[in-house]
């Protein structure tokens, strides 16, 4: 059980897909409660020290300084580089390749297994509508491949978050392109909403997240207007979220504090920044993973509150928001 929040902080420029300007839509406030006093386990340290786990910028609850910029914004970072295979796959069913590479070009074989894996990879669109925790399948040579459900044409961001097996290694989030050639037509981001719905389950976000500042991020899991008091685990917790912040794609990874196994799911978190971002919170019951997403604004002081009114009704193939899910397992 991970008792804690990580957060990966890497510095560097991304340039822009197909010469469009991403990042379209703004959400209206943060979501209703205030944020909760931290806990007494998350004390704040500097970004960019290394944590006793030597996994890299997942801080323990950590304000980071004004420099700092989180990870997923670099496709090389500690002498080692994602490089994607396929980097134009088609829209629809597409199968995907990549390595990681050393500083000397060699694919890396050799990963530390963290929250239940060896490597994690997510695939997220640049206008953050589409998002994909992929579990891939690793050869002998360092290949790695996963199946991915591309629903239409436009830009994409790949992440891999990942510790290799090497002694004082660090935890390395890189993030690279991926272009699905076709008309690109970005959707609106999705309006700030407190809840979202996905296969008949609502969950309920409340707390704030806030610039620099860590604060706690709660989500309640229901059913049928029920509390949902048996989650069951997924990648060593009750709940996996991600954050991802519009216009960059700047990656927050973080898990969830002591709790569950439900309904509710606590995390502590920072954002590096003011501005809007997209958090997809992957929770598993009866045998099934789901994902529901949140539009959240941070540092909008004095913004209006959320709306109370429940988020448009979703698929009920454990997608949330437009196209938010997706878990293929190796």
């Amino acid at each position: 059980m991970n008792t804690g929040v990580k957060i990966t902080a890497f510095a560097a420029a991304l340039a822009a897909t197909f010469g469009t300007a991403y990042g379209v839509g703004k959400g209206v406030g943060p979501v209703e409660e205030p944020a909760k006093a931290g806990h007494g386990e998350h004390a704040a340290q500097e970004p960019r020290q290394e944590p006793a786990d030597g996994h890299a910028g997942h801080e323990q609850g950590a304000a980071a300084p004004a420099s700092s910029l989180p990870g997923g914004l670099q496709i090389s970072q500690d002498g080692y580089t994602l490089a994607l295979e396929t980097p134009t796959p088609a829209v629809g069913r597409s199968t995907l390749k990549f390595s990681v590479k050393d500083a000397s070009g060699r694919k890396v074989t050799a990963f530390t297994t963290e929250h239940g894996k060896e490597l994690h990879f997510i695939v997220a669109s640049r206008d953050l509508t589409t998002f994909r925790h992929l579990h891939p399948v690793k050869a002998a040579d360092g290949t790695w491949t996963v199946d991915a459900d591309l629903p239409a044409a436009g830009g994409y961001k790949a992440f891999a978050d990942f510790k290799p097996a090497v002694k004082g290694a660090r935890g390395v989030t890189l993030g690279a392109d991926l272009s699905v050639p076709g008309a690109y037509a970005p959707k609106p981001l999705p309006a700030v909403a407190p809840t979202a719905t996905v296969d008949g389950y609502q969950v309920r976000l409340g707390g704030v997240l806030d610039p620099g500042r860590a604060g706690e991020l709660k989500l309640t899991v229901t059913k049928a207007g029920k509390p949902v008091t048996d989650l069951e685990p997924y990648l060593g917790a009750y709940g996996h979220l991600v954050a991802l912040r519009d216009g960059d794609l700047a990656y927050l990874h973080v898990h969830p504090n002591e709790g569950g196994p439900g309904p509710d799911v606590s995390f502590t978190a920072t954002a590096p920044s003011a501005g809007t971002y997209r958090l997809f919170l992957d929770f598993r019951h009866g045998g099934k993973v789901r994902t529901a997403s949140f539009t959240v604004t941070a540092g909008a002081k004095g913004a209006a509150p959320a709306p109370t009114a429940p988020a448009p009704k979703e698929s009920g193939t454990g997608e949330a928001g437009h196209d938010a899910g997706g878990h293929t397992h190796g």
